[in-house]
């Protein structure tokens, strides 16, 4: 089994965060690797992944950052693969990540969700495998229709919740 996704962060401390995307491609049944990387502190080896990645196999990249955030956009210098940012929130709340990763400059983009938006990443990542695999496409048409349900039955469950002036 080769990944087809790469999750890579920053520190390890973004593992609490980065797990939820492992969470949903694992559910998928998507291969990913998991690797810890710094633009900062191992700039060579990002360099050497992002330059290899697609000869590895890599389709998608989920990369984290906090902070200064640059792991996304150098990665994105490096590949034509499609990377998808998480800015994780180590200061700021956050805001200083999602605005390094969102403004890259024209050329470079990189797909950003929310902070600590793991979840979404996964989730974005199986959507760009899926353009390409249809039991992928079919998961997430399950669980897209799951999410669907989930809220039905939501509301009709507040049918049941009283109060004086509700009318519904």
């Amino acid at each position: 089994m080769k990944a087809l996704v790469s999750i890579i962060m920053g520190s390890t401390s973004d593992l609490p965060v980065m797990e939820k995307a492992a969470k949903v491609l694992n559910s998928f049944k998507i291969p990913f690797e998991i690797n810890a990387l710094s633009a900062h502190r191992t700039p060579e080896a990002v360099e050497k992944f992002a330059k290899n990645a697609e000869a590895n196999g890599i389709r998608v990249i989920i990369a984290a950052a906090g902070m200064a955030a640059h792991l996304p956009g150098v990665i994105a210098s490096m590949t034509t693969l499609p990377v998808i940012g998480v800015p994780i929130n180590a200061s700021l709340d956050g805001l200083d990540a999602l605005l390094a990763i969102v403004q890259m400059p024209p050329g470079i983009p990189v797909a950003t969700v929310g902070i600590n938006g793991a979840e979404n990443a996964g989730i974005l990542a199986a959507q760009f495998i899926a353009a390409a695999d249809s039991r992928v496409a079919q998961e997430l048409k399950n669980y897209k229709e799951s999410l669907k349900d989930k809220i039905e039955k939501a509301n009709a469950e507040l049918k049941s919740v009283a109060f004086e002036y509700k009318t519904n």
